[in-house]
């Protein structure tokens, strides 16, 4: 006869079980470690799913931003995490990261490139690629919208003028702000990034649309043309 997997969220003691605990207190009671071992649901035969969350969270600094730029790869590497597990992990920091930049950006007047920083990062602070994007303003500095122009790999992204000023003269744009990521966590442009904003702010100048900055993010930092009077 099979014996029961002691490990298994539902054997716990009531007072010990994560799911309990959300129920009686509500999920915001919940420690990090205790949120993956629900999205877990067991543990291995040697350790609980808590214990399996701690684990996995060591793994990656003991940080949920360390943790959303793992991989599939990285995680099935912890014994007990197989693919499913790891999916699953990986699904709900995609959730997070969707649901933190799913901000209304059109409501928000656009005054610095701190307001810059707060609509991107939430999309690209702990990713493993660059991306580069796109702001739409009109004349009021309001938000026409926000376009992912390219992705690309760990040092670098295709950029199209012609893609990007096409979607703002779509959009009747008055003028624009471009925004990418450095995941190496340093914020200093590269040769790359000065050129393809000199580029783009004398391509769109053609078009009377003012390019008025160009925001690198890396981490919790981030560097502006503009502050730094690269952007005129």
């Amino acid at each position: 006869m099979k014996s029961y997997n002691s490990h298994a969220l539902t054997t716990w003691a009531v007072e010990e079980r994560p799911r309990e605990k959300v129920i009686a207190n509500g999920v915001q009671y919940l420690s990090d470690a205790e949120l993956l071992a629900i999205l877990l649901g067991s543990g291995t035969k040697n350790m609980d799913a808590v214990e399996l969350a701690r684990l996995i969270l060591k793994g990656a600094g003991n940080t949920l931003q360390q943790l959303g730029r793992q991989g599939i790869e990285d995680l099935v590497r912890i014994k007990g995490v197989g693919p499913a597990k790891a999916i699953t992990l990986l699904a709900a920091m995609e959730l997070g990261r969707r649901r933190a930049g799913m901000q209304h950006p059109e409501k928000i007047p656009v005054k610095s490139s701190e307001t810059v920083f707060n609509l991107f990062h939430p999309l690209m602070g702990d990713l493993e690629y660059e991306e580069f994007w796109l702001l739409m303003l009109n004349r009021a500095n309001r938000v026409l919208g926000r376009f992912k122009v390219s992705q690309g790999g760990l040092s670098g992204t295709v950029i199209d003028t012609r893609i990007i000023l096409k979607k703002a003269l779509d959009n009747l744009a008055s003028s624009i702000i471009v925004c990418h990521n450095h995941p190496s966590g340093n914020k200093q442009p590269s040769d790359a990034d000065v050129k393809i904003t000199e580029k783009l702010k004398k391509a769109a100048e053609m078009l009377e649309i003012k390019l008025l900055d160009h925001v690198i993010i890396a981490d919790k930092s981030y560097f502006s043309f503009a502050d730094e009077g690269l952007v005129i």
